[in-house]
């Protein structure tokens, strides 16, 4: 890629609406963070760990990514775990992130949710007030844990409503539809959250469709498997669905065998309102602006397309639709 092509990436403006904290946990910081509690890590060195992080699954992923988690114990670790994906996004051309957290991986543990949410709130009302960024915080289920386990879930974030703005499904989708969490989806949408899920990405279109019709979802995290049904795909474009995409996740976990096979450019034709993510970036070789890259390279998208993606990155926001609408038209405007 031309030096020219990365600055107007990296200087467009761009939300990023599908990021998991724990999985910006670089080998680094993981290492230092082990150190500081005492813990060892089953991994000689940095080197050791990162080599790890190839993947032939989405539960292969899982399985490490989880192990890596348990060196977070504290508010500290999870400010400085937060601040510096913040740093990095900033540098990226990041304005707004919708940031997902696992409060059910860290308090299993014995860290307590307070915990949490002080160390994210703090590294987010600093970007904010160091950037100009704005946020949204989104915990999400684990789905494998089943329902019972999100409602109980449920009901230790009401208790702390005013720091969250919505919530989510992920973790292992095959053989968890989105069905099983109807009631949860119902007592958050009753209590005025946002409503997001993963679904489509492991999981057949089928689950497409029903965490839109029985959770009532805004938007699809991942969803590319929804090409296999034409008429899903209609509706998606004819609602303006968002799907928050996450290219080089897909590839590393195997969803397709390579960046140029990925079925963005054509789900972008087809008037889908994609976006660009970075999902877990620690672990499948980039941030936002590698992902941008890639599919620009890899998919030989234009300026146009690549400004659309932002664009829509902004649609797709929990905004207020006014600064919904000023991002959109920064956009447009954008000359690098």
């Amino acid at each position: 890629m031309d030096s020219s092509t990365e600055a107007f990436i990296r200087g467009l403006p761009k939300a990023e609406l599908h990021l998991h904290i724990e999985g910006t946990l670089e080998p680094e910081l993981a290492f230092a963070l082990a150190r500081k509690h005492g813990i060892v890590l089953p991994y000689a060195s940095v080197e050791a760990l990162r080599q790890a992080y190839e993947f032939t699954s989405l539960q292969s992923f899982l399985d490490i990514y989880y192990a890596a988690s348990d060196v977070l114990r504290d508010a500290d670790d999870f400010e400085l775990l937060a601040s510096a994906y913040l740093e990095r996004a900033h540098k990226q051309g990041i304005v707004h992130v919708e940031l997902f957290f696992d409060p059910q991986v860290h308090t299993a543990r014995g860290v307590a949710l307070t915990s949490v949410l002080t160390g994210l709130t703090r590294a987010l009302e600093g970007a904010s007030r160091v950037h100009g960024m704005t946020h949204r915080l989104i915990p999400c289920f684990i789905r494998n844990l089943g329902e019972e386990a999100a409602m109980d879930a449920l009901d230790e974030l009401l208790l702390h409503r005013s720091a969250i703005h919505g919530v989510g499904l992920d973790s292992t989708e095959s053989g968890y539809p989105p069905s099983l969490f109807r009631q949860v989806y119902d007592r958050a949408r009753a209590a005025g959250m946002h409503l997001v899920a993963h679904a489509g990405e492991e999981g057949p279109p089928s689950y497409i469709g029903e965490a839109l019709d029985l959770l009532g979802v805004q938007r699809i995290d991942h969803g590319v498997r929804c090409d296999e049904d034409s008429a899903l795909m209609q509706r998606l474009a004819r609602e303006r669905v968002p799907l928050t995409v996450c290219p080089l996740s897909n590839i590393r976990l195997k969803v397709f065998d390579r960046i140029e096979s990925h079925n963005l450019k054509r789900l972008l034709d087809a008037g889908l309102c994609v976006t660009v993510n970075s999902d877990d970036p620690a672990y499948f070789g980039g941030y936002v602006l590698e992902n941008y890259q890639a599919v620009q390279q890899g998919l030989g998208l234009t300026a146009q397309q690549i400004r659309m993606l932002a664009r829509n990155s902004f649609e797709a926001s929990f905004l207020s639709a006014e600064q919904r609408q000023r991002w959109m038209t920064a956009v447009d405007e954008y000359r690098p």
